[in-house]
């Protein structure tokens, strides 16, 4: 039986080691659908998912993971990639979506005002965002933004650096659902920052304006050596404050 939200969140750890019993594609592919459906900023979803499952590929990113049990015993991994460059085509393709919900000639008022408002965001404020030249027109923006943030609220977040964050923010917020949807259904996960990113790109033939959030293992943890001691974390009243 699948679990509930907060039995996968208990269930979740991340998983050093792995046994050697086969996991279901398919189940891990709807798992990376779930990802899909994760919150993004500005509903831009610049992510990719990688779905590796060829053994051949396997080893070769387990070398890029520096050989560490989470990707050499991993039975498929799942590789998360964050895709700014694609922010055109991503706004391009909202604005499509806009335009197929708000085609019938009889919008009322209300409607009208919010598809002008939801079409001049992604016309007009997403490529104010984006648009960058080597990071000039990002600081040039970032100094006029604060300086109008001294009477009135302002979206600070201009330069390269600034998007990438939010880039990697979204694509982590994907990665989380897909864990989690994972622990749900029985299988268990490790997500790594320790790889050789560059060499990971090149495994995947991936393109140079994208970047890899994380690399994913995937199996069935295996119980005596798979989970490395009992889980810490700080005490709650340590990170909660109610205001």
């Amino acid at each position: 039986m699948e679990k509930t939200v907060t039995e996968a969140i208990h269930y979740r750890r991340s998983t050093r080691v792995y046994k050697d019993d086969p996991i279901d594609t398919e189940k891990v592919k709807q798992c990376l659908y779930n990802a899909s459906l994760a919150p993004t900023s500005s509903n831009l979803q610049l992510w990719e998912f990688y779905h590796i499952t060829d053994a051949e590929t396997l080893e070769k990113l387990s070398k890029a993971c520096f050989n560490q049990n989470a990707a050499k015993t991993a039975k498929q991994l799942v590789v998360v990639v964050t895709r700014k460059d694609l922010w055109r085509k991503r706004a391009k393709a909202n604005v499509a979506f806009l335009d197929e919900i708000y085609s019938k000639p009889d919008l009322d008022e209300k409607w009208l005002k919010r598809k002008k408002m939801a079409m001049n965001y992604y016309t007009k404020v997403i490529p104010t965002i984006y648009t960058d030249l080597f990071g000039i027109l990002g600081f040039i923006k970032y100094l006029a933004f604060q300086i109008v943030g001294l009477f009135r609220p302002i979206y600070r977040q201009t330069r390269l650096s600034d998007m990438r964050i939010v880039a990697h923010k979204s694509a982590a917020l994907a990665a989380e659902n897909f864990m989690l949807s994972m622990s749900a259904i029985g299988y268990d996960t490790c997500p790594m920052e320790g790889s050789d990113t560059l060499r990971v790109k090149q495994v995947l033939s991936l393109p140079r304006g994208s970047e890899i959030n994380m690399v994913i293992g995937c199996g069935i943890r295996n119980e005596d050596k798979g989970i490395y001691g009992p889980r810490f974390r700080v005490p709650f009243e340590d990170v909660y404050f109610e205001r």
